[in-house]
Formats: structure tokens, sequence, C-alpha cells
């Protein structure tokens, strides 16, 4: 691993380590240093064993994650000139019925930047690999139309992603482990939904597969 790795992959940890402890708001900027015993900005009946299955999980979940979002998003610039966050608004209007949306529609379904979706469709827009088209029935609202160009363009960099996917999600795990992951995750995922969707969250825990035996 290069220096810059290592430095990349230290403040990411501490980024992790802080929003374990609750401490932290945003991800922040943080060198790699022993973390403090203060406990004054904890919270009432925070564990502070740092071998606590629940804070381990917790850590290490973020760790991941944000080690992942970065070196995807670093390959994907470097393969395709594409943030993340346009892939991901091109991967939501290619499922779409028509592979339109309309706004509100896909700030609920993009998984980044749900609150900058307005300037990224701007952008691809500019691009043209996204284009606005009028609401009939909503003369305030519109949607977001993925066009061929976009397409084509979500068709180039598509291998690029789902190469570092592989490399950096899958491959380190067997697939019994795998298995057992995707459960987990989507029990996880089903947790989050409020209780007044109790219908919807329903319908997703009951996808979930057994878990796979070690």
């Amino acid at each position: 691993m290069e220096q810059s790795e290592i430095a990349d992959a230290c403040g990411e940890a501490g980024a992790a380590e802080g929003w374990a402890s609750g401490t932290l708001m945003e991800p922040p900027v943080v060198a790699c240093a022993e973390t403090s015993n203060d406990s004054s900005t904890e919270p009432a009946g925070f564990p502070r064993d740092p071998t606590d299955p629940g804070m381990r999980a917790w850590r290490g979940f973020l760790q991941a994650h944000a080690m992942l979002l970065r070196r995807l998003e670093a390959e994907l610039s470097a393969g395709t000139g594409m943030s993340l966050a346009h892939y991901d608004v091109l991967v939501q209007l290619s499922f779409a019925e028509g592979r339109r949306l309309r706004m509100h529609e896909l700030a609920i379904r993009v998984l980044l930047s749900r609150s900058g979706i307005t300037r990224v469709v701007d952008r691809l827009e500019e691009d043209g690999l996204v284009a606005r088209m009028a609401c009939p029935s909503d003369a305030r609202g519109a949607f977001a139309v993925l066009t061929d160009a976009g397409l084509a363009r979500l068709r180039e960099a598509t291998p690029v992603h789902l190469d570092g996917v592989r490399r950096r999600f899958v491959e380190p795990f067997t697939g019994d482990e795998l298995a057992e992951l995707s459960v987990l995750l989507e029990r996880l995922a089903a947790a989050q939904v409020p209780a007044s969707a109790a219908g919807p969250r329903r319908a997703v825990e009951s996808q979930a597969r057994p878990v796979t035996a070690g």
C-alpha cells in the first residue's frame, strides 16, 4: 500500500471512530492518533468498551462504507470521468419505466447526493445525458429523462464500476459469507423503515433469505 493510501485509510479509520462514538455529526478530517478517553461528549449509557460487539460492528460498517465509496469513486472517475453521484442518477433512471422519473421520485430513489439532486441533474442535462420534460398532470412538476446518450454513457461506465465492486466488495468474501451478509444487510435496511410504513417494511423483510450456516 502506498503512503497516500495509508494516510487515507488512517484518516478514514479516525473518522469512523468519531462517528461510532456519536461525537461527530459530519465526516471530519482527523489525524491518525489515539482517541481521547474524555467521556463528556458521550451519550448516557454509551458502551466505552472498544470490544463491545455492537460498537465493533458499527465502527467496521462505517469504516468499510467510507473506504469503499472513496475507492470506487476514484476508480470510476479515473476510468470514465464520471462521479458516483452521476452514475447513481443514470442507473435509477435506466430502471424506471420509460427511463424517466419525477424529480421528487428521483430524489427518493438515489442512494447518493439526495440533497443536491437538482445540481446533479443540471450537470447531467448540460452534458446531454439527461433531459427535463414537463409533466402533463402537474404544471409545476418535471420529469428527468435518461437520453440515448445518457444510456450509452451508462453502458460505458458500468463495467468499470462493477469491476471495482467485484474486487473490493465481493472477492474478500466466500460465497457463504456473501449469502449471510446479504441477509444481514437486508434485515438492517428493513429495520430503518418507519413504523408507519409497516406494510412495505414487512414486504422487504419477507424477501430475506435464511442465514447460511458457517
